[in-house]
């Protein structure tokens, strides 16, 4: 196994960083002057540093906490991906699926508590939650992101812990025609770690923008290609238990190689028409489709929790056996198949009629949907079997570097001793057909969601008054997610059969595992395998699978009024926005209720509330350049979807009920006959009031910065992920009872309807709170000699209690303690260079488990770092020409999860190589 990198390192580096950029700041600070001379030199900044000074005026002239990202050019955003740039805010944290920032964290709160905007309006998410999951959405197609750290009351889709507004470029505000092209060949270092995957990748972009009809009408269309492939050397454990003398040995091992191949094709369109200062209609409309196709292959090793035995003479350190042999040991060769495939739809048209000086009018309409469809597909080999075929490894192990590696007796690479098997004999036939024995399985969830918007506003400019203008509307969303999943077994064609060679004409090239210590394993396709006739599938409607199913629908209305300030205070120019939101929402979810393994049908069930909302923010311009801004709302979050579910899997207690009737049956105890676990439909949302303030300098004529800003958000209502709660059961706890007891028995035993399920329930909060600080030197602040060069750094730290129940402190999903960010980079005479180092504390993590689940686990610190060089020609042949490098995880930083205070302990060890991406861009 590769040498770790420990985030230690990386917070090391950033903490020395930022330690040089404190001073930096002072310098800037102090030297900065207003340089209004007539005679200064105008000098045009492009790139990179274009890009943040624009984002530095955004934050400079909102009148609420913001952050920004702007592209520096047209479909060139300043990284590879919404979810990176995202993570290099200050208080924004990123966490990583194979290899790529893929969800976001804002300010300690994970990612269903911030909403995502396409052009201001929300939009649908491909995961089973709220959380966006951001590759969805190419970065090459955005103008720009703007983060709300502070809600206002005209912002009627914002989060807990804060909006996300990502924006499409608009053609009238382009000053002329563009034709923009881009071209960029990927790769990993690791190469293709499995047969049949690419090594290789690419990305096209083409974008036109134009004017037409005096400038009245605009047309961008954009289109975004993809194909990434990704690598990871994967090690998994089932835990440590407990030898016969009390130390810690490892229980089984998962570990596999993995290729995944990221293919997206991104379309958006804008077309704008502003006839006269009147009118102006937008009709924006977003395509992607997204496959993410992906080849596990490696060795389950079952160890202490199995039937193999540790032999003596084994080394034990620390209280951990680190070294020894296992007798008996039976693995189960792995060759899986994961891939997600997902549509995603948006359209929106905005029509603005200004009535006259005084009176605007604004409508919007839009449309959000995907579709998403998963397969985990599992299949089982192996060169012997728990009914007496092969023989089993005597298994060598050693500890090295947070995981394990192995010295197998046997050859797992020889197919003439490799068969299709149940090694372990997992599973049987549900229909009694097959006797052979469990040989893979097959999932198969998907989901649906859509949403309906429409917003009507209006705003009344007022003259020679403290208030600026007075903006009310009313805005109307209609959402419902489904959900289903489709499992099967799989089981060898021949019924009776328990081994199976594989055909040879099926066989590919051996996977190396040597990062385990295993020079190889037999390889194939398990679809081929399908389609070749050699498997039968068998579908599953047990409980837990027809619990999966579920579908939630939310209708909201949000009523708002805000006024918005511009004016002086004592000669201190004041700017800000304070105002109401009055939010009601009628929710409502349907989903399967089993009992056992009997599907007793539907239950339903959902909540009507109103909530009010208040919110202010206040910008004051203490001294030139010089800002304090203060801002607090009263927010909300509504709880994840599948916590809202009505689906629910239970059985029936005997020894309460009984075929004469209940016995001992007791509410309050908890000993009732029905007892189920899942979600539930009446959750009410997240509640916080929340507390901002934030010091701001700007200096270098804007195009630097330095600020400090703190929050505290008091949290009255969260949700509990684990209570019991009374449920009336009705007609399905009738049927459940009946089926079992025979007909009249509930109505003879009404109380035994009454049952509870386990679940989420609203309960008691806390608090969280945090500091973040930030800024932007440009070089030639402090030197002329260091014109070109700048520093942009932010770190940020953040605490939390929440206490749902008394004595029981729960941490917050997603909330790394600190994180920091550095990017220092040099722009002159076209040439650009830039390495970036971005890095987190730990945190407890969102992961997919055991069965394709979602589970929480501790997630170690981590520290990534990229670089990036290019060169853009000036006027001549090649004007417009751009050539660039970049290079991301070039230190190969792990992804570690644990569950434990001891890091040996390793749960999840990943690795994804560096990957490297050489393109070239036109601009006319």
């Amino acid at each position: 196994m590769r040498k770790i990198i420990k985030s230690r390192r990386g917070m090391l580096m950033a903490t020395a960083a930022s330690s040089m950029v404190l001073g930096l700041a002072a310098a800037g600070a102090a030297t900065a002057q207003d340089s209004g001379e007539d005679d200064a030199e105008v000098i045009t900044v492009t790139g990179f540093r274009s890009a943040i000074e624009s984002a530095i005026d955004t934050k400079r002239e909102s009148t609420s906490i913001v952050e920004a990202i702007s592209a520096e050019d047209i479909g060139k955003l300043p990284d590879n991906s919404i979810a990176e740039s995202l993570a290099r805010l200050p208080g924004l944290a990123a966490q990583r699926l194979r290899g790529r920032a893929q969800v976001i964290t804002v300010r300690g709160l994970g990612p269903d508590f911030t909403t995502a905007l396409l052009n201001g309006r929300e939009q649908v998410t491909a995961g089973d939650n709220r959380g966006v999951e951001f590759d969805q959405y190419p970065s090459e197609l955005l103008s720009s992101v703007l983060v709300y750290k502070t809600p206002e009351a005209s912002l009627t889709s914002a989060g807990l812990a804060g909006t996300a507004d990502l924006r499409t470029i608009r053609p009238l505000d382009q000053d002329e025609r563009t034709i923009s092209l881009s071209a960029r060949y990927e790769w990993n270092e690791y190469g293709a770690l499995n047969a049949g995957s690419a090594e290789n990748g690419h990305r096209l972009t083409g974008f036109y923008v134009d004017q037409f009809a005096d400038d009245t009408v605009g047309l961008a269309l954009g289109v975004a290609i993809q194909s990434s492939p990704t690598q990871a050397e994967r090690w998994n454990a089932w835990g440590y238990p407990s030898t016969g003398g009390g130390e810690l040995v490892i229980g089984g091992a998962k570990p596999y190689v993995s290729s995944n191949e990221l293919e997206r094709t991104g379309v958006v369109g804008t077309l704008e028409f502003r006839p006269n200062d009147r009118h102006h209609t937008t009709i924006d409309a977003f395509y992607s489709h997204f496959e993410d196709n992906g080849i596990l292959r490696g060795i389950e090793l079952p160890l202490a929790w199995s039937a193999a035995s540790l032999q003596p003479g084994y080394t034990i350190t620390d209280g951990l056996v680190t070294q020894g042999v296992f007798d008996g040991v039976i693995g189960v060769m792995r060759n899986d198949i994961r891939t997600r495939e997902a549509d995603v739809y948006s359209f929106g048209i905005n029509h603005e009629f200004f009535l006259n000086d005084q009176w605007g009018l604004e409508f919007d309409l839009s449309y959000s949907a995907v579709d998403r469809l998963d397969t985990d597909l599992e299949s089982y080999a192996g060169v012997a079997n728990t009914q007496g075929y092969g023989t089993p490894d005597t298994l060598g192990f050693m500890y090295e570097d947070q995981g394990f590696v192995f010295s197998p007796s046997v050859d797992y690479a020889d197919p003439s001793i490799v068969r299709l098997t149940s090694p372990q004999g997992w599973g049987s036939d549900p229909t009694g057909v097959h006797t052979g024995g469990q040989v893979g399985f097959r999932k198969l969830p998907q989901t649906e969601d859509e949403l309906m918007a429409f917003r009507f506003s209006a705003e009344r400019d007022f003259q020679d008054s403290w208030i600026s203008s007075v903006e009310f509307g009313i805005s109307y969303s209609d959402r419902e997610k489904n959900k289903d999943s489709v499992e099967h077994f799989l089981f060898l064609s021949d019924p009776a059969a328990t081994e199976l060679e594989i055909p040879s004409n099926l066989l590919l090239a051996p996977t190396a595992l040597d990062f385990l210590g295993i020079p190889g394993m037999v390889s194939y396709d398990p679809n081929a395998l399908i389609a070749a006739g050699l498997y039968d599938l068998v579908e599953l409607r047990v409980g837990d699978v027809t619990a999966k199913a579920w579908s939630v629908n939310e209708a909201v209305t949000t009523a708002y009024v805000q006024a918005n300030v511009d004016t002086e205070m004592h000669g201190v120019p004041v700017r800000g926005n304070f105002g109401i939101q009055v939010v009601s929402t009628d929710q409502s979810s349907s989903g399967a209720v089993s009992i056992g393994d009997v599907e007793l049908g539907a239950y339903s069930g959902g909540d009507e509330y109103t909530e009010v909302l208040p919110s202010a923010n206040f910008s004051f311009e203490v001294a030139d350049n010089t800002f304090i801004r203060l801002g607090a709302a009263r927010t909300l979050m509504r709880a994840r979807m599948d916590q809202m579910r009505a689906s629910q899997q239970g059985g029936v207690n005997t020894t309460v009920c009984a075929a004469g009737g209940t016995v001992g049956y007791d509410l309050e105890t908890g000993r009732v006959c029905l007892a189920t676990g899942g979600g539930n439909p009446a959750l009410r949302p997240y509640m916080a009031n929340s507390f901002d303030i934030s010091f701001e300098r700007y200096f270098a004529d804007g195009a630097g910065y330095v600020a400090l800003a703190a929050f505290h958000k008091d949290i009255d209502q969260w949700v509990d992920g684990s209570t019991t709660f009374a449920v009336d059961w009705g007609a399905v706890g009738v049927t459940a009872l009946d089926n079992v007891y025979g007909a009249g028995y509930a109505a003879s035993n009404p109380e035994a309807v009454i049952g509870t399920a386990s679940g989420p329930t609203n309960s008691d909060g806390g608090w969280m709170q945090g500091i973040e600080f930030s800024t932007h030197i440009p070089g030639d602040v402090l030197a002329p000699a260091l014109e070109g060069f700048g520093v942009l750094a932010s770190f940020s730290w953040t605490d939390s209690e929440i206490e749902p129940q008394p004595g029981r402190i729960q941490p917050i999903a997603g909330l790394s303690e600190r994180v920091g960010n550095i990017t220092v980079y040099y722009e002159n005479g076209g040439f650009e260079a830039r390495i970036s180092n971005r890095w987190r504390s730990d945190f407890l993590g969102e992961v997919t488990g055991f069965g394709a689940g979602r589970e929480f686990r501790d997630v170690f610190g981590e520290s990534v770092v990229d670089a990036q060089i290019g060169y853009e020609f000036g006027p001549g042949r090649l004007d417009g020409v751009r050539v660039y490098l970049q290079g991301n995880n070039l230190t190969d930083e792990a992804f570690v999860t644990g569950n434990s205070d001891d890091e040996r302990l390793v749960q999840d060890h990943q690795r994804y190589g560096a990957s490297y991406l050489a393109g070239v861009s036109w601009r006319y």
